[in-house]
């Protein structure tokens, strides 16, 4: 494993724990997209399927049990425990257009047609534009928690440090894989503006505004 996998592995955790802790300490989910959180449990359930069927290191395994687990717990804190704190007035991005084509496309696209393959391309897809509710909600509202921000730039940050190491092992150990590259390229993008107004204006210690 590499130093970009490692680092980008490790800031995916801390985005999950600070939205956790987010919502545990101030027993509040406002802010949060719910339909963010309940695809990035999709996401996790559809990829480590293999949990059920292949052992590749106590790392991995280990990884896979805490995303899991916890993009649970997030979904439970927001549409249980502390259901009447979640907005769900401005929480309005229509899913179905992201589930269904992503779907399609894991059919059509995939690099073995097999069931945990095409659920695997499936999560690739999906995690590609699983943030995009919490986008849209914070478009809506015009602006975001701090602590929001924070979780949103380690969300982002992982998939950047995902794409160098893409490009770490095509160069040094010949792998590609053209799913996951493209794939991470599109959420990368996806958070660009957001890493702008991360750095120009939350770093600084101002509140993060958009244009509702």
């Amino acid at each position: 494993m590499n130093i970009f996998r490692l680092t980008g592995d490790l800031s995916h955790l801390a985005a999950i724990i600070i939205l956790l802790l987010k919502i545990w300490k101030t027993r509040s989910c406002a802010g949060i997209s719910g339909k963010s959180q309940v695809l990035f449990a999709l996401v996790f359930t559809t990829r480590y399927l293999d949990l059920l069927t292949s052992f590749i290191s106590l790392y991995n395994t280990t990884m896979k049990i805490i995303y899991i687990g916890c993009a649970y717990a997030t979904v439970y804190l927001i549409y249980m425990k502390f259901k009447a704190t979640y907005d769900g007035n401005h929480d309005t991005f229509r899913v179905e257009f992201l589930v269904v084509p992503v779907g399609g496309l894991a059919f059509l696209v995939n690099h073995d047609f097999s069931p945990l393959e095409i659920l695997w391309t499936f999560s690739i897809y999906l995690e590609s534009v699983a943030i995009l509710p919490q986008l849209f909600m914070i478009s809506k509202t015009g602006e975001a928690e701090t602590i929001t921000t924070h979780y949103l730039f380690f969300l982002g940050l992982y998939r950047a440090l995902y794409l160098i190491n893409w490009i770490w092992r095509f160069y040094f150990e010949g792998f590609f894989d053209m799913i996951a590259i493209v794939a991470g390229v599109v959420q990368t993008i996806l958070y660009c503006d957001f890493f702008y107004l991360y750095v120009t204006k939350v770093l600084k210690g101002k509140k993060l505004s958009l244009p509702a």
